[in-house]
């Protein structure tokens, strides 16, 4: 991804051009497939490792193992370049991409699929129109319950997972998972701020796996 502050100004979006992606739904091949695509991204858009300026990554709401092999890889090329890894919450990634959709004073109700007949859930108000910086604020979760038991009062659209997203009587955004564009976006002004990124920590929400573990870069000691 290229990301660039839009020449609208500081309040608009900043500009995200996809120039290699790849994308592939695998629960059993996170480790095998990962950094091979990667390299394939890089190849396709003429690309170096050393002109990759940050990283980001998702930090859930997901299971265990697909969370714990992406941010173990992020920050492995975070330290090994010696740049920025900034997460981002999933569910922001989704309201990210359905913000354009939105008007102002709207409330998406994002749900994806947790299993355990669950999902996991956030809520976003828009408050300013796409062209003026409006990507959804989080204004609930995440969390994570069943479908019966969400507030859903205020939620004027819901967007997430299909087998999920109908069993709300709402408006359906067609965004059903966050794409590397969303996750970009929503981490675009602290990577273009250059801000200090706070720690990895992955959002399980559910015990047993609801165990924090902050994947943090080496310094040059190995401490």
């Amino acid at each position: 991804m290229e990301l660039e502050q839009s020449a609208a100004g500081a309040q608009a979006p900043a500009d995200v051009r996809t120039i290699a992606v790849r994308v592939r739904v695998d629960a059993r091949a996170h480790a095998e497939v990962l950094t091979p695509q990667i390299l394939e991204c890089l190849s396709e858009a003429g690309r170096s490792r050393t002109d990759i300026a940050a990283v980001v990554v998702g930090v859930g709401p997901g299971p265990f193992t697909g969370l714990r092999v992406g941010m173990a890889t992020a920050a492995a090329f975070g330290d090994a370049l010696g740049i920025p890894v900034y997460g981002v919450c999933s569910l922001d990634a989704i309201a990210a991409d359905g913000a354009r959709d939105l008007a102002p004073g709207a409330e998406l109700l994002v749900v994806t699929d947790a299993r355990r007949r669950e999902v996991y859930s956030a809520r976003y108000r828009e408050d300013l129109p796409w062209a003026q910086g409006g990507i959804g604020r989080r204004v609930a979760g995440p969390d994570v319950g069943k479908p019966g038991d969400l507030d859903t009062e205020q939620a004027t659209v819901v967007a997430g997972s299909a087998s999920h997203v109908d069993l709300f009587d709402l408006p359906v955004l067609p965004v059903e998972t966050p794409s590397p564009a969303g996750l970009v976006r929503v981490a675009a002004p602290a990577v273009l701020a250059r801000a200090v990124p706070e720690p990895l920590v992955p959002l399980y929400l559910r015990r047993p796996d609801a165990v924090e573990q902050s994947y943090r870069t080496l310094d040059r000691t190995g401490a």
